[in-house]
């Protein structure tokens, strides 16, 4: 889900026009691009430490602030419902690993 929207925001001209729309320069579409590239990684691979305690936080901040600049600037309810679904999914990925993790100890 991450990597796919994260290769849409290089290459989708629609949505550099979108990230525009919500008032924001190219080069944050970049960053937050690599970043969404970087926490997949890292949700993917086997990491120790809390490295996917952060990558979970950072794209529960995207949503929520997706969310937030979307209502900011009058965008219909429709582009608002996709970060709130996206953060219940990732809510339910969160609990399931936290789960899964501590019932291999």
């Amino acid at each position: 889900m991450m990597t796919f929207s994260a290769y849409s925001y290089l290459t989708n001209y629609a949505i550099k026009q979108a990230f525009h729309h919500l008032g924001f320069p190219d080069y944050f579409r970049v960053e937050l691009a690599i970043a969404k590239i970087l926490g997949a990684l890292v949700l993917l691979i086997p990491v120790k430490g809390q490295w996917k305690e952060w990558a979970y936080a950072g794209f529960a901040f995207t949503f929520i602030s997706a969310f937030i600049a979307h209502s900011a600037s009058g965008d219909p309810i429709s582009n608002r419902i996709g970060p709130v679904v996206f953060m219940i999914v990732l809510l339910l990925s969160y609990f399931t690993y936290h789960k899964s993790k501590t019932e291999q100890q």
